[in-house]
């Protein structure tokens, strides 16, 4: 973890994805948590990517929005990685909520009203977002209220561009089929996006499980909105089955056409938690302040020596693969030999690195798992051979499905392309859909909720041409499942 990211000090990392890290960090001018996005050292040198990056800070400082994340300042680390100071999201994002369970309608509708206000935002200075979905809808307090934002533009376009080239990018569940298809894009894609999101929302699940943006460029309808449990009334449904048509020209004239008209349909109805929201905006509740607020001002302490690059006796250090996946998990439980001699450094006081006994993989938990640690390999199913593996838990016994025991499970493996079938754990509640994710690593995530011990997470990683990475993630919370996740190695692959 860095100490300083140009004048501000940093606290911890907040998330990371394929082509960024975003820090909680204190500017002490100006005695204030922000956060600080910076764009990942595998692709300084990557001109595309790095003009993205920048164009996401001039996209979010053209707008003046409460519901648009802003950003403070811009600049560029002594190593060439540009960076980027935003607005601390201290009440986490909308994916954060959701694990939770479904929002009440009133909440809902409030929710999906602040994303259609920041879209209209973003429209109106002729940006399109892009990639609305409910890790890029943040919430920030406000002299003491709850506002959701939209930040995360680094698919964003400005109008006049997206209607000459669009690169095929987006989350498969709510981008719209002209986009999956690269066709010329309008404010219309977003608004498609926002519907899915509204349907997510009121309905408790996902318009669809599309699992690539092949299929969803070619969507059949969406299942009815309400369910004999949750109740909506057909002109509910109807609204939100218009903002997802298939043809452009069948949607809204644009996002706020689409928000007041969802609003109409629910302003008098009988919603199925009982509440009519008809007396004004739902008020937004606060999440735990234990898990969202940034904690003490930091404390002065002299910066780290320089180092010169080397191990003992100038031996070269060996070659660290930092993962480029997002955060969320992947892989089943799968017995690993018998505890014994491992390594480990101290990151923070209450983490250390733990690495296998060939120094190919190593991960960062927190220091009460490290209490059950086999590192001498494994063989995959339906192979006789040992591939270097890592298993990290707070008991022996952390992989059995009944135990409320926390943990990680790193494997290597053959093959060369992901697995369709993800392994399934009928002891959690829920399991979202798969995430596959294309760019940097290849790989494809499942985060199972509702657990015994809280969250699972299942992802395999494409890391060689002819090798696959496993990885079981088990802990009480996603916080501490996406820390974990954002820390694994590999190392000399």
């Amino acid at each position: 973890m860095p100490h300083r990211l140009g004048r501000y000090v940093v606290r911890r990392r907040i998330g990371a994805g394929g082509f960024a890290t975003v820090w909680l960090a204190y500017d002490e001018q100006l005695d204030s948590p922000v956060a600080v996005k910076v764009l990942a050292d595998n692709w300084t040198e990557d001109q595309h990517v790095r003009q993205r990056f920048q164009e996401e800070g001039r996209f979010l400082r053209r707008v003046e929005s409460p519901h648009v994340v802003s950003v403070y300042d811009a600049g560029e680390l002594d190593d060439g990685r540009p960076y980027l100071v935003m607005a601390y999201a201290d009440q986490g994002t909308l994916a954060d909520r959701l694990e939770a369970g479904v929002l009440p309608v009133p909440e809902a509708l409030e929710v999906v009203r602040q994303v259609g206000a920041g879209l209209a935002a973003l429209h109106e200075r002729d940006v399109l977002h892009r990639d609305v979905k409910p890790a890029n809808v943040l919430f920030r307090t406000v002299r003491g209220e709850v506002r959701a934002m939209v930040g995360d533009l680094g698919l964003g376009k400005a109008l006049d561009m997206s209607s000459r080239l669009t690169m095929v990018a987006g989350t498969p569940t709510f981008v719209a089929p002209e986009q999956a298809q690269a066709e010329p894009l309008d404010a219309r894609a977003d608004q498609y996006s926002l519907g899915a999101l509204a349907y997510l929302l009121l309905a408790g699940r996902a318009p669809y499980t599309h699992a690539t943006l092949g299929a969803a460029a070619h969507p059949a309808p969406a299942p009815p909105l309400g369910t004999p449990e949750r109740p909506f009334p057909a002109a509910t449904d109807a609204v939100v089955r218009r903002a997802l048509a298939v043809d452009r020209e069948d949607r809204f004239p644009d996002v706020t056409a689409f928000v007041d008209a969802l609003a109409a349909t629910l302003h008098d109805a009988d919603l199925p938690d009982g509440v009519v929201p008809g007396g004004g905006p739902a008020a937004l509740p606060a999440m735990d302040p234990d898990l969202t607020q940034p904690g003490a001002r930091p404390t002065a302490r002299p910066e780290p020596p320089e180092t010169s690059g080397e191990g003992p006796a100038g031996a070269p250090r060996p070659h660290r693969r930092r993962l480029v996946v997002p955060a969320a998990v992947t892989v089943a439980a799968v017995a690993v030999g018998a505890a014994v001699g491992y390594g480990w450094q101290s990151t923070r006081a209450e983490d250390v690195r733990v690495v296998d006994d060939q120094g190919s993989l190593s991960v960062e938990v927190p220091r009460d798992w490290e209490r059950a640690v086999a590192a001498d390999g494994w063989t995959p199913p339906n192979d006789d051979v040992t591939y270097p593996a890592l298993s990290v838990g707070t008991t022996e016994r952390w992989r059995e499905p009944t135990t409320r025991a926390e943990g990680v499970f790193l494997g290597l493996f053959p093959g060369n392309q992901l697995p369709t079938a993800m392994p399934q754990h009928p002891e959690c509640d829920v399991a979202q859909e798969p995430v596959t994710e294309t760019t940097g690593d290849p790989s494809r995530t499942v985060v199972h909720t509702g657990c015994p011990h809280g969250v699972t997470v299942e992802r395999v990683v494409q890391v060689a041409g002819n090798r696959l990475l496993w990885v079981q993630v088990r802990s009480a919370d996603r916080a501490t499942a996406n820390e974990v996740l954002d820390s694994v190695d590999t190392h000399g692959i």
